[in-house]
């Protein structure tokens, strides 16, 4: 079969770090080998850079060095763990990828949303998911799952979070053909199953 390259993305409290498990031990039971991975992370230089993004609230970066950290652990995934993968013929299943920081540092955080596309062409050698899943929830639900300690993006506050749904949508409705958007207001159960539906959907291959 044909290696696929998914990526899971939403505003802070969507639920898609609970859902790369569940998808991915679905893709391996459909006979798939996978690959999961999170971006930033998932390698040395990845998961140092996503300390200084996420754990470190005593700095404070200007948006354009933000963006560029994100790049630069983009680059070093991609190099390490999912050209690799995709070569050997598995699935990679992402915790984000680019559309996060084209919403986050552009739609949310001011800068250009096309100037971020175009650098995020470079960082990943024009790697591009065959499918992007938005787990879209409203600002209730997100808050309302955000009940423990957050990181730096988190702690950005409601009218941020705001921007991101509102520029998720947005790029939903620019780019409606690598996006599909799923509910993710409801259990967790059932939001798997509606992944499931929306990628069998999509590959059907996996039929």
């Amino acid at each position: 079969m044909t290696a696929r390259f998914i990526s899971l993305d939403g505003i802070d409290g969507a639920g898609k770090s609970a859902q790369i498990g569940r998808l991915a031990d679905w893709l391996r039971g459909r006979g798939q080998t996978v690959t999961t991975c999170r971006d930033p992370g998932s390698t040395p230089v990845g998961d140092a850079v996503r300390a200084i993004l996420l754990d470190r609230h005593d700095l404070h970066l200007a948006a354009t060095a933000e963006m560029f950290l994100y790049m630069a652990a983009r680059a070093q995934l991609v190099a390490e763990v999912v050209r690799p993968a995709l070569a050997r013929g598995e699935w990679v299943v992402s915790d984000r990828y680019l559309l996060a920081n084209i919403v986050y540092q552009g739609h949310a955080g001011g800068l250009d949303p096309e100037a971020i596309r175009g650098v995020g062409g470079m960082a990943t050698g024009g790697l591009m998911p065959d499918l992007v899943v938005l787990i879209d929830v409203d600002l209730e639900t997100s808050a309302r799952r955000l009940d423990r300690p957050l990181d730096k993006l988190e702690n950005r506050g409601d009218e941020f979070r705001r921007r991101l749904r509102a520029g998720y949508l947005a790029e939903v409705a620019g780019h409606p053909k690598g996006i599909a958007v799923v509910d993710g207001t409801a259990g967790i159960d059932e939001v798997a199953e509606r992944i499931r539906d929306t990628i069998q959907s999509t590959f059907p291959e996996l039929a």
